[in-house]
């Protein structure tokens, strides 16, 4: 889960940094939450697929290992 959390602290520090940075432009009130958060968005998707990628392969493999120990768990109850 160390990806997840490396993805998540990126995302934040991304959103802070754009809502610095469009505070500073003059933006203020909603549409700068609202500006920052979309600014933040694209930005991620473009800087921070690999960590995505990370992420999501990460999330998919335990998945994948609870699916196992689930059936094998069921096959074993079947059994009985």
């Amino acid at each position: 889960m160390r990806s997840a959390l490396a993805y998540t602290t990126a995302r934040i520090l991304l959103f802070v940094a754009a809502t610095g940075l469009l505070y500073l432009a003059g933006l203020r009130s909603v549409l700068l939450l609202g500006a920052a958060l979309l600014v933040s968005g694209i930005f991620s998707y473009v800087v921070l697929s690999r960590q995505r990628d990370a992420m999501s392969s990460a999330i998919t493999s335990r998945l994948h290992g609870f699916r196992g120990r689930l059936d094998a768990g069921s096959r074993a109850e079947d059994d009985d």
